[in-house]
């Protein structure tokens, strides 16, 4: 399986929650920023989601590219933070 359960919810997420994305063929690793998925109230937006679903806090200096560019970042950050091994 490529894609793990938490890629699997926060693409629905995205999906449902930021509409850019209904209309294209959105890739895990996509940037949503640069495909204009989200912008800077949707980051803040996908950072609430990731801490009330996933029960993490994410921290100011956190919230960069590295971690919330893509689907796939996000992923990686939150097992990073849940403390999961890949």
């Amino acid at each position: 399986m490529h894609k793990s359960n938490i890629e699997n919810e926060v693409y629905g997420f995205v999906r449902n929650a930021f509409p850019a994305s209904q209309s294209m063929d959105l890739q895990t690793s996509d940037s949503l920023l640069d495909m204009g998925v989200i912008d800077s109230t949707g980051v803040l937006e996908l950072v609430s989601y990731l801490e009330e679903h996933f029960g993490i806090k994410v921290e100011d200096e956190e919230m960069i590219p590295d971690n919330l560019e893509s689907i796939k970042n996000i992923a990686l950050y939150v097992e990073k933070k849940l403390g999961c091994t890949v």
